[in-house]
């Protein structure tokens, strides 16, 4: 379980694209203190470590992503220097400062827009159809891994807004026009819709 703040910006540094795909990460986290097992959720998809390790002063952690997970997310355009919003898992007792995250991808969603207003920058991005009833007005949605509200939605698209901070904390600094990204939809969304639809 996540929460959607993204606590570092990692960087791949090696993929080794054989039968089990390792991508190796680095991070600013002190791997020493991640067990082998734990999930990390890298640009919102929740992914186990099964490595960690240092080369040049530099910690880093390994995962494996199955050849399902590079179908139906962003994960398989990653390539060595792709930079990753990183979010370790959420404890219990911690603050929870964004919205429920599963790190389970919904889908894959593009960046139809941007838009600088004031300080800020609004995006407007187009989810998979599918996807198009689970997102409202104020309601959350994740993308990337990143914890973020919904102003509007119009059509086939909706909107959000960073703030600077976000922008200069997240991979968002380096969107354009066309970029892919990861989205989750709000889980009680989600499950609210299953409950109806079973009722009809």
């Amino acid at each position: 379980m996540f929460t959607g703040i993204i606590t570092d910006l990692g960087t791949i540094t090696a993929i080794d694209p054989g039968a089990n795909f390792r991508v190796q990460i680095q991070t600013q986290y002190d791997t020493g203190r991640i067990p082998l097992g734990a999930s990390i959720a890298c640009n919102g998809v929740c992914l186990t470590n099964i490595e960690t390790g240092q080369t040049k002063n530099m910690d880093w952690f390994a995962v494996q992503i199955s050849e399902e997970t590079r179908a139906k997310t962003t994960a398989g355009a990653w390539a060595v220097g792709t930079q990753l919003n990183l979010e370790r898992a959420l404890a219990l007792g911690e603050e929870l400062g964004g919205h429920l995250v599963l790190g389970h991808v919904d889908g894959v969603a593009q960046v139809k827009s941007i838009e600088t207003i004031q300080d800020s920058t609004v995006i407007t991005i187009t989810p998979p159809a599918e996807l198009l009833p689970f997102i409202a007005p104020k309601g959350s949605v994740c993308l990337d891994g990143i914890s973020l509200t919904v102003n509007a939605a119009v059509l086939d698209t909706f909107t959000i807004t960073l703030v600077p901070h976000t922008l200069s904390c997240t991979n968002f600094q380096n969107l354009h026009p066309g970029s892919l990204l990861n989205i989750e939809v709000d889980m009680i969304a989600r499950y609210l819709a299953r409950i109806m639809s079973a009722r009809t």
